[in-house]
């Protein structure tokens, strides 16, 4: 049996059309995977994307919004998350990011057990600290 259920992009508001073939998020049935996001400020008309800021704490809390974004125009949220993929330009970022991340998710108060996590450190274009993506089963 095949399954027919069709494959949406997902582009929130707050995003720009992607520069490449690529979308932000696609969900097909239950599920709902997140393309990488940095820390870009949402989007607004006429200007070019621009990170939260320079410094590991605005990128990566900007960075979570953004994930945010596309996870509820899919109908998800963070309890739906079974995974996500953290991308680090710098291995001396990673207790940073590990206390700005717990502290994310206290804040947000999820009910459920965290999700699966990987780390790795990678290049990005310059400025970009970090890199999150996330793959979310829904129902």
């Amino acid at each position: 049996m095949t399954d027919k259920t069709e494959k949406i992009a997902l582009t929130p508001a707050t995003h720009t059309v992607p520069p490449a073939k690529f979308s932000h998020g696609v969900r097909k049935g239950n599920i709902l995977q997140v393309a990488g996001q940095v820390g870009f400020l949402p989007h607004e008309e006429g200007k070019a994307p621009t990170p939260a800021g320079p410094t590991l704490r605005e990128q990566t809390l900007q960075t979570l919004a953004n994930v945010k974004a596309i996870l509820e125009e899919g109908g998800a949220g963070w309890d739906d998350v079974m995974m996500i993929r953290v991308y680090l330009t710098d291995v001396d970022h990673f207790a940073e990011m590990n206390a700005l991340y717990n502290a994310y998710f206290e804040e947000q108060g999820l009910t459920q057990p965290p999700a699966a996590r990987t780390t790795v450190y990678v290049g990005l274009p310059a400025g970009l600290l970090i890199e999150i993506d996330a793959l979310a089963v829904l129902g």
